[in-house]
């Protein structure tokens, strides 16, 4: 998410870093390059504008204090300025319970798919929730909503197929009053592209669901055209909120940094993958600290929570200590990881982590680990000192890779290991030192 912009804002700031003082022409030189990496990443121009504007009365009526070198503080107002601009507007989900969603879009934008994730994220907060197949334009549309809810343990209301829109509305509504549901998520119908009937549907929903939110989901990929799709609908229904779908896919930005501005609606939720899970609620603070590298820590323990079992790597930890790691920790770190997403994408939440075009993840590397590993007997995984040239052979054969390959795993299996034992004691400093398998530079 945002590699393009990420990239050429850090070539800004690094050439600020070089000079001993701010001056009007040097600041008006990064403001330009900065201007120009907005607008390449599809920012509004009347956004690049204000936001430039902004920061060039602050950065050159400001003291530059002794401690601080001028490009930090550079940038230090850089992040202000931007966490200040995307976070006007109430982002908080109403409290009041029972709560009625109507969540609309455009079809292709994620919609249903995020009606789940909300769905899944309610539930995770102890929240009993339901969602209404309130799409009866699109084929398959109630299939896949009741498909996502098998999955995620959330009950679907459904009528049949030539059922009346309104009667869906209203028994839907009624139906989860009868349950007692904290949360009600209606899927509307979506189009291919913004209609006066599909406005005029969606006011008259809206005027019987009566939502405590409308959330507008827009895929943050297609820049300013999700802009003009947010001025639209906001015309019609009354827009509390927008989720950013397929947010992690977005390598310019544009959209996230735009849309607020222009439509006055505040970004309530990002969407960051495929799986139900992959919603986050919008933190101006955390998007611009990943925006300017400064990493996003709480999205990462967020992540680590929701899957690590905290005495399982209690175990580990003692092991590493004690000496006692083994390939078979290991391998049990390496799937951990696989299944916490794309290791790149948990690497860029590190702070000061060097990003994607510094460091590289071969998955098809991390694969070939794994089919190493599983070769092996549990006691060769126990004590691969034990592991000669005869068992190394075989080992190579079983899992379709050579010997050499063997040879490299158990050498980075060693220096990890010294490195761990390092990093537990406090001794190891800087991401170079990893050596993290599978990963190379750049």
């Amino acid at each position: 998410m945002l590699e393009l912009l990420q990239k050429k804002l850090e070539s800004v700031f690094r050439n600020l870093r070089g000079y001993g003082k701010l001056s009007e022409s040097n600041v008006a030189d990064a403001l330009r390059e900065i201007r120009l990496a907005l607008l390449a990443a599809d920012v509004h121009y009347p956004v690049a504008k204000r936001l430039c504007e902004e920061i060039q009365k602050r950065a050159l009526g400001r003291e530059v204090l002794a401690s601080i070198r001028p490009g930090d503080q550079f940038i230090k107002i850089f992040h202000d300025e931007l966490v200040r601009l995307l976070g006007e507007g109430v982002r908080e989900i109403r409290r009041e319970r029972p709560l009625r969603i109507l969540l609309c879009g455009l079809n292709g934008s994620g919609k249903t798919t995020t009606a789940a994730k909300l769905a899944l994220w309610f539930r995770k907060q102890r929240q009993k929730v339901a969602m209404v197949a309130g799409d009866l334009t699109r084929p398959a549309a109630r299939e896949q909503l009741e498909r996502l809810g098998e999955q995620i343990q959330v009950p679907v209301y459904a009528w049949p197929e030539g059922t009346a829109l309104e009667t869906v509305v209203r028994e839907g509504r009624a139906r989860g009053e009868r349950e007692r549901v904290d949360v009600l998520i209606f899927d509307a119908a979506g189009r291919l592209d913004v209609d006066g009937v599909l406005l005029e549907e969606l006011a008259a929903v809206a005027g019987i669901w009566e939502p405590g939110e409308s959330l507008l989901v827009v895929d943050a990929a297609t820049g300013q055209a999700a802009v003009r799709v947010a001025e639209a609908f906001a015309a019609r229904v009354p827009i509390t909120g927008l989720v950013l779908s397929r947010a992690d896919g977005d390598a310019r930005g544009g959209a996230a940094l735009s849309i607020q501005q222009v439509t006055g609606i505040p970004i309530k939720f990002l969407g960051v993958g495929e799986k139900p899970d992959a919603l986050q609620p919008f933190v101006p603070e955390r998007f611009v600290g990943r925006l300017l590298g400064m990493g996003d820590i709480v999205a990462l323990v967020d992540r680590v929570q929701s899957e690590i079992d905290a005495q399982s790597m209690e175990e580990v930890a003692k092991r590493l200590k004690s000496n006692e790691f083994t390939l078979q920790d290991f391998l049990a770190q390496l799937r951990l990881l696989k299944k916490m997403g794309p290791l790149e994408s948990i690497l860029g939440l590190l702070p000061g982590f060097p990003g994607k075009e510094a460091v590289k993840v071969d998955e098809k590397r991390i694969k070939r680990i794994e089919a190493i590993i599983l070769s092996m007997t549990p006691e060769e995984r126990r004590r691969p000192e034990i592991l000669n040239g005869r068992r190394r052979l075989r080992i190579a054969r079983g899992s379709g890779t050579q010997v050499s390959d063997v040879n490299d795993l158990l050498r980075k299996f060693d220096a990890t290991r010294k490195m761990m034992r390092k990093l537990s004691k406090g001794e190891g400093r800087g991401w170079s030192k990893f050596g993290f398998p599978g990963a190379r530079s750049g």
